[in-house]
């Protein structure tokens, strides 16, 4: 068997965790904004371009799995509370306001006017060591 089909050991963990009660849209589009930050703040994660056989080229991809659950508002707020009081690595929040906002300036003030006791979140994306992760998304039910 050669490296390329040995799956790798990671000491980290990507996991999102999405308002089970949004619309397919909402949830692709939050996941989508919520883990965009990943790649731009620690390149590492990223893997190599991909191509197929006919020679055309793709995007890189993370080296990792990410795992996506889903949860209620209050499953939610228990897992936002935790990662903030975990040492994790990189923290995303996706608000129920971003759907609205024209740009990413009136996403970053729209998350700006709003305490964090009064975020209205839809989903949190999170990287950390698998053991912290672990924490925070304990009993939450995979995405369906």
């Amino acid at each position: 068997m050669t490296d390329a089909h040995v799956a790798p050991s990671f000491d980290t963990r990507i996991a999102i965790v999405l308002l089970e009660e949004l619309a397919v849209w909402q949830k692709t589009n939050a996941t989508a904004f919520l883990v965009s930050g990943f790649a731009a703040d620690d390149p590492r994660l990223v893997g190599e371009p991909y191509a197929d056989g006919s020679g055309n080229r793709y995007l890189p991809m993370f080296r990792q799995p990410v795992r996506v659950y889903a949860a209620d508002a209050a499953g939610l707020r228990r897992a936002y509370e935790r990662a903030m009081s975990r040492d994790l690595m990189q923290l995303a929040i996706f608000t129920r306001e971003l759907f609205s906002t024209p740009h990413d300036g009136a996403n970053r003030a729209a998350v700006e006017a709003v305490p964090a006791n009064e975020l209205d979140l839809v989903g949190i994306a999170m990287r950390g060591e698998r053991k912290n992760v672990d924490k925070v998304v304990d009993k939450l039910r995979p995405h369906p």
